[in-house]
């Protein structure tokens, strides 16, 4: 069974859970199988190679008459466009690009399979337009492969879901790892909420990543219940030797927060519930970890709180910083106010770090040892914390029952749930 899976970025390139998860499930599914063509708006050449193959299709001239093709496909595929495709294409022209590349017939200055293409890859003020080109892009790929179902991952792959699946008649999964809902409340950007309902209706199965996601994609977007499955998260393996504390030079204990510094991750309500336990032990240290549009704001709210000298805002970490940081942590706080499913609890829980979680996320469904609170109840935020700090023989408990557990949340059985959606489709 081959999959054509559509992604928007892939470790060590990543800004948030996103990529993560794709790197999971994409490794668990090889594992059972399944032969992936993976694509993404651009590569940068330190993928892992080891597990991937790469394909840059700005390097590759695609003739699928010709036999060599196949054999540059490596079990797994994956393509890079890397430059711009077509001027900013309004949806008349869009929709008129997408019909001549159906039928098979070359649009003057639009050479998909030989050009290079330049995307950033990112998440700038030119997303709407990438989204676009991506579709195009999509459908392109999909007349010019062979494979048996498609896989969009995020809002930002859909449109070039539905194109590869009008193009190819294949059956096209979409999986929803936050919705517009989770990301902005009731303050949403009405064009990603539009193409999120458009995929997820054109869409034969829609993967939600926890029951709570599931709701919000019934209730809120309409989908009919029968077609949208729930496939929890997984966590990667750890290495036996990777837990190690690292000295902190101090015998202070440390409260992190790590995550993007949004509305959908409730850093506020971190940092009210970090000024009540500072009231009462004043020699804790809480850091926030992370960037995003509500940093200034926390930064302002810390200073006038008067607890700036306690509380350490370090910026946007990844890798090997990440570690360290749980290497160093006392207690990890997630206080989501939506959180369709939540990897970095787990990932706390792998180095031996007792959690908060807010009882608003999906990863709440999944893990007993755990504290869970509502996310806009501060006072139990703070209680949480301070028994963790302070009570010995619970956070030892927190730690060795927490590390088992998630130990079990493995992405393999996340990639059999999904082998077992493409089979039903394709045997129906």
């Amino acid at each position: 069974m081959r999959v054509l899976m559509f992604g928007w970025e892939f470790p060590p390139h990543i800004s948030g859970g996103l990529g993560t998860a794709c790197y999971g499930l994409t490794k668990a599914l090889l594992n059972h199988d399944i032969d992936l063509l993976f694509v993404v708006p651009r590569a940068y050449g330190d993928e892992d190679t080891n597990k991937i193959g790469l394909i840059n299709a700005s390097d590759v001239e695609i003739n699928t008459a010709d036999t060599r093709y196949s054999e540059l496909l490596s079990r797994m595929s994956y393509i890079t466009i890397d430059s711009t495709l077509v001027p900013y294409a309004d949806d008349e022209e869009f929709y008129r690009i997408t019909q001549k590349i159906d039928k098979g017939i070359k649009v003057e200055n639009i050479r998909l399979s030989t050009q290079k293409f330049q995307f950033s890859g990112g998440y700038g003020k030119n997303l709407m337009e990438e989204v676009r080109r991506y579709a195009l892009v999509g459908a392109e790929v999909a007349r010019q492969n062979t494979f048996d179902i498609i896989h969009a991952h995020d809002w930002l792959t859909y449109m070039a879901g539905i194109e590869a699946a009008r193009i190819s008649g294949k059956p096209l999964v979409v999986h929803m790892h936050a919705t517009e809902f989770d990301r902005s409340g009731e303050n949403i950007n009405t064009q990603v909420f539009e193409i999120e309902k458009a995929g997820m209706e054109a869409a034969d199965r829609v993967v939600a990543v926890s029951n709570l996601t599931r709701n919000i994609v019934i209730s809120r977007y309409g989908i009919n219940p029968e077609k949208v499955v729930t496939v929890h998260n997984g966590v990667e393996p750890s290495e036996a030797s990777s837990y190690q504390r690292f000295d902190k030079n101090f015998d202070e204990k440390i409260v992190t927060f790590l995550g993007r510094i949004t509305f959908q991750k409730g850093p506020e309500y971190f940092v009210e519930a970090a000024n009540k336990v500072l009231k009462t032990n004043p020699g804790v240290r809480f850091v926030m970890a992370g960037s995003g549009d509500m940093l200034r704001k926390m930064i302002r709210r810390v200073a006038r709180l008067g607890i700036s000298h306690r509380f350490h805002f370090t910026g946007f970490l990844k890798g090997d910083d990440v570690d360290r940081m749980f290497g160093m942590s006392d207690v990890y706080v997630m206080p989501s106010v939506s959180e369709p499913f939540g990897i970095s609890p787990l990932e706390a829980m792998q180095s031996k770090v007792p959690v908060i979680i807010s009882k608003q996320s999906g990863v709440a469904e999944v893990l007993q040892y755990a504290v869970k609170v509502d996310f806009w109840d501060i006072d139990a935020m703070a209680d949480a914390i301070n028994g963790l700090l302070h009570y010995e023989a619970l956070p030892e408990m927190f730690k060795k029952f927490g590390k088992a557990e998630v130990e079990n949340l493995k992405w393999d059985h996340a990639g059999k749930k999904v082998k077992d959606i493409y089979k039903e489709l394709l045997n129906s």
